[in-house]
């Protein structure tokens, strides 16, 4: 959704206050893509904040289809997202200043929601995904989920040829 932002910079500098749905069915990242289920309208306020800079803050929340890391099961993840941002409007001023956060979701008066909102999902995406804090996996023979049942694979164990350096760790060990 794209946002006018002429009212914010003109002379009389009101605010936007808005709920605004998000539009994004799916979340594109470098890992893949996963749909999203549930979206809350993200609120937005958005006021001047002196020359030609803008204070944008809002939260909302978002539902993930996610892969549980070791079992490879859907997982539904919940994903909220709180900003405040301070940008600039003038794309030379936003080049050089330090204090000021990065606003590739702002063109001229136009406002990019969506593209704000992908930013902040990027940065607040888990790192790790897990079924349950027991999740067993998937066999690496077979790739059987091991939450459901066990495989009929051998278990491996260890290499026989390290049999000799086990046996020198038992005869050395310290009580």
């Amino acid at each position: 959704m794209i946002l006018d932002l002429s009212s914010v910079l003109s002379e009389q500098h009101n605010t936007i206050e808005r709920s605004v749905p998000v539009e994004m069915e799916v979340f594109q990242g470098e890992t893949g893509s996963f749909k999203l289920t549930r979206k809350s309208p993200v609120s937005l306020v958005i006021a001047y904040a002196g020359d030609k800079k803008l204070e944008i803050s809002g939260k909302g929340e978002v539902t993930a289809v996610i892969p549980c890391d070791r079992c490879l099961a859907d997982v539904q993840v919940e994903i909220p997202f709180s900003f405040r941002r301070k940008v600039s409007t003038d794309p030379e001023a936003a080049a050089t200043a330090e204090d000021l956060d990065e606003s590739n979701y702002i063109d001229g008066y136009n406002f990019d929601v969506e593209q704000l909102i992908y930013n902040e999902l990027l940065v607040g995406w888990p790192t790790k995904i897990l079924c349950s804090e027991d999740c067993k996996g998937i066999c690496s023979v077979c790739g059987q989920n091991l939450n459901e049942g066990a495989c009929d694979c051998e278990d491996t164990g260890l290499d026989p040829r390290m049999s000799v350096i086990r046996d020198v760790f038992k005869n050395f060990k310290e009580v």
